[in-house]
């Protein structure tokens, strides 16, 4: 009895060896049947990618992409014109109106009321002077950033060296 019960447990270890071999052979057939449907999916790619390669016309292609670039940047550069022309066109505005505020700001800084000295403007053509006087300009420091600046200061000054004051 004890020999049958020893004997019984060792097929019963073989069993499951075996057991375990023909799952590893199953697992090798399954690999081996999806590397064929790879291959055969492989297979029918290629036939279709030779057919597109064959309907293709290449220089066709070139040719529409090339007219795609040329009007592609034809499209850009409109496009920075109008937009640098209705940048243009808004900043105008804004700087005129700065502008003018600055001017304003200036002459009642100075105390000159600008309308009425144009009301007080003489009417008539007033004769040029005999000799050409230079007129004295403020010097700002060599700051080159301040270029509006001193031209608005020397519009300034030329307005009060003209008005008399």
């Amino acid at each position: 009895m004890t020999k049958d019960l020893v004997r019984t447990r060792h097929q019963i270890e073989k069993f499951y060896k075996l057991k375990s071999q023909l799952q590893g052979v199953s697992l090798r057939i399954q690999t081996l049947k999806s590397t064929q449907a790879m291959g055969e999916a492989m297979k029918g790619v290629t036939k279709a990618m030779g057919q597109m390669n064959r309907q293709m016309n290449l220089p066709s292609l070139q040719k529409i992409l090339q007219e795609f670039e040329g009007e592609n940047e034809k499209m850009e550069l409109i496009t920075e014109v109008m937009g640098d022309a209705i940048d243009d066109a808004l900043e105008g505005d804004e700087e005129e109106e700065e502008t003018e505020e600055l001017v304003n700001q200036v002459l009642d800084e100075i105390g000159i009321d600008i309308n009425q000295e144009l009301l007080n403007a003489p009417s008539t053509a007033v004769a040029a002077p005999a000799a050409k006087t230079k007129v004295p300009q403020v010097e700002t420091a060599g700051n080159d950033d301040a270029g509006i600046d001193s031209d608005l200061q020397a519009s300034v000054s030329n307005e009060l060296y003209n008005s008399g004051l």
